[in-house]
């Protein structure tokens, strides 16, 4: 049990601090346990009756720490959430979620009453049906050109988006890969798993009560972090950092390549783009050679410039503003965008040095915004997160390989020629099979997940090679780690004990008044942990303090499974928190202050319902 407890705290640590990416912490605590002593337990008593990885295993054997290890591999939520995410990425490539932002664009205009209802409308739904991270992610561009053009800030838009969709995930079994989770979790501790829609009615209630707040406390609490956009120059205060500059005729790096002549200094300075002979050059620059004349602008200080001034023989333009008109003139379409790092992404902990950034993507990063903090300067020793904002410049070819790079978020609407529409209709019911599939049948939603995946490759949804992409492998690793860990927790003893230390720190009280207190500490849990992680350790503790105190034990793990989908309090809890964290350009304070009173209110709510819905006496 000590050996398992200093994993937990080591993992929360780990969990928390971020020190390595969450997966690769969950990797560990496999390895670890892997390492650790074989268990010795019956078949049954590890509550794994339908896992095929244990078949070999008759009661009374040693439970090998390699299957218990790896048994998050085999788990069903495991899978179950592999195929949500190809099920989820075949109606994103149709592009049925754009039309509908479109037409809900359309109908809001400078209202930002309608903007607000529209964008919490939308995303609600939406997120009961698929993963909510891929719904703020598709919609995060539509709701940010929405918030422009209608002189609207965007982020008294986006920190909505993000907490719609978390409540929006709360509608059915497969909104999130939470309640996938919780929902194999409680089939292993009490056999009773989820049904398709076991706590819809709970989750409408939620939902419209998440609203309202959003409609009126919310929207006094959500601050104007963002400007209302004239330009995105304007908006990344980048009027100090951009200047054109002209090559002399003396100048020493006439002859040179640009490449060559940025290689000779160490000052921060891009070459953002080149005017030469009323033509626009954008990336590559790197292999033109400079002549006598040619018009640079670029990304430098105002100390910086006088340096470069003296050693390359070049003269400031007088009266010139670099703006986004200046900058988008290479072409008709947009040459300026705002560009999110993605969860998942493989630039997370890299910087642009490093990532080789603007040689690999033909794009030059003016910018980088995380939350309200700016970076404009020697921003290629900034290692990147989740989320960070870039300011980008590149092509009109470049921008439509960033839009469909699974490492970036454009956070602007970008014409994508590639949407399959004509399967608008076959995607769309293929996930209504799906949910009607498990919903209504005896089919485990495994079952109806995985055949879902595969009709829609079959019915070219989704092209074989695009499987793998529309994964988020990070969130697969993660709960094949933690899944161990929640197991090893309950064999040990370990949440017998914490169940007996959490009701002895409620003596006497109501049980509605516990179920409220376990809701409180999964939500605080979760705004610092990822929310996988505190299903896995809260679900455990909740079924034992539920047998203590003779109370329903489903309606614990029922208000565990609800708060840890309510990290509102902070911007590391949840991933869709962390991708409006740079478009809304929001401070940590934010999300406590606007997050907090809703999850007050939720723990309110969700206790009250759970406890009229199904009651707090013993099944």
């Amino acid at each position: 049990m000590a050996f398992v407890f200093a994993l937990i705290l080591a993992a929360l640590v780990l969990f928390a601090t971020e020190l390595v990416p969450v997966d690769v912490t969950a990797i560990a605590v496999m390895v670890a346990l892997l390492s650790a002593e074989p268990v010795t337990a019956t078949f049954a008593d590890l509550g794994l009756l339908a896992e095929p990885l244990y078949v070999l295993h008759q009661p009374g054997d040693d439970i090998s720490p390699l299957a218990q290890g790896l048994s998050g591999f085999a788990s069903t939520a495991t899978i179950t959430v592999l195929a949500m995410f190809i099920l989820s990425d075949g109606v994103q490539r149709t592009g049925i979620v754009q039309l509908l932002g479109a037409k809900l664009a359309a109908l809001t205009g400078d209202s930002e009453t309608k903007q607000l209802g529209a964008t919490v409308g939308l995303v609600g739904p939406i997120s009961g049906f698929i993963n909510n991270t891929a719904a703020v992610a598709i919609l995060l561009p539509m709701v940010t050109d929405i918030a422009h053009e209608g002189k609207t800030s965007p982020s008294k838009l986006l920190l909505p988006l993000s907490y719609a969709s978390m409540f929006g995930g709360m509608l059915t079994l497969i909104g999130t890969s939470t309640n996938i989770l919780a929902s194999q979790l409680s089939a292993e501790l009490l056999d009773r798993p989820f049904s398709m829609f076991e706590f819809t009615q709970l989750g409408l209630i939620v939902t419209a009560v998440g609203t309202v707040y959003l409609l009126t406390v919310g929207r006094w609490l959500v601050p104007s972090r963002i400007p209302v956009r004239e330009d995105l120059t304007e908006e990344f205060e980048m009027a100090d950092y951009l200047t054109e500059v002209v090559v002399r005729e003396d100048s020493p790096i006439v002859g040179q390549t640009v490449r060559e002549a940025l290689a000779e200094t160490d000052l921060d300075v891009d070459v953002v783009q080149l005017v030469r002979d009323k033509r626009t050059f954008l990336e590559p620059l790197d292999q033109k050679t400079i002549r006598a004349g040619d018009v640079f602008a670029v990304r430098i200080d105002r100390d910086t410039l006088v340096e470069l001034l003296d050693l390359d023989g070049l003269d400031v333009i007088p009266d010139v503003t670099v703006d986004d008109a200046e900058l988008e003139r290479a072409s008709d379409r947009q040459n300026l965008i705002e560009l999110v790092i993605a969860p998942g992404s493989a630039l997370v902990g890299e910087t642009l040095a490093s990532s080789n950034f603007r040689q690999r993507y033909d794009a030059t990063v003016l910018a980088l915004r995380r939350g309200r903090e700016l970076f404009r300067q020697r921003m290629d020793r900034v290692r990147l997160k989740v989320g960070d904002t870039l300011l980008v410049q590149a092509t009109v070819d470049s921008i439509d390989r960033l839009d469909v790079n699974r490492d970036f978020i454009v956070a602007q609407e970008v014409e994508r020629p590639d949407y399959r529409k004509s399967k608008i209709p076959v995607a769309v019911g293929i996930v209504a099979a799906v949910v009607a599939v498990a919903a209504l049948t005896q089919v485990h939603i495994v079952v109806s997940a995985l055949a879902g995946a595969l009709a829609m490759v079959l019915t070219g949804c989704l092209r074989p090679g695009e499987l793998y992409d529309a994964v988020q492998w990070d969130v697969i690793f993660l709960l094949a780690g933690v899944i161990p860990l929640g197991i090893a927790l309950q064999e040990t003893g370990g949440a017998d004990l914490i169940a007996d230390l959490f009701v002895l720190a409620a003596p006497g009280l109501p049980a509605i008044v516990v179920l409220g207190l376990m809701y409180v500490v999964t939500a605080l849990l979760t705004n610092i942990i990822s929310n996988n992680a505190s299903v896995v350790l809260m679900i455990p503790v909740a079924v034992q303090a539920a047998g203590q105190l003779e109370a329903n034990a489903f309606a614990f793990v029922l208000a565990v499974t609800f708060a840890a989908s309510t990290a509102f309090m902070t911007p590391v809890g949840y991933q869709t928190n962390l991708l409006v964290y740079g478009p809304g350009g929001y401070r940590f304070t934010d999300y406590l202050k606007v997050g907090a009173p809703l999850q007050a209110v939720f723990a309110v709510v969700t206790t009250l319902g759970i406890a009229y819905f199904w009651g707090l006496a013993p099944a």
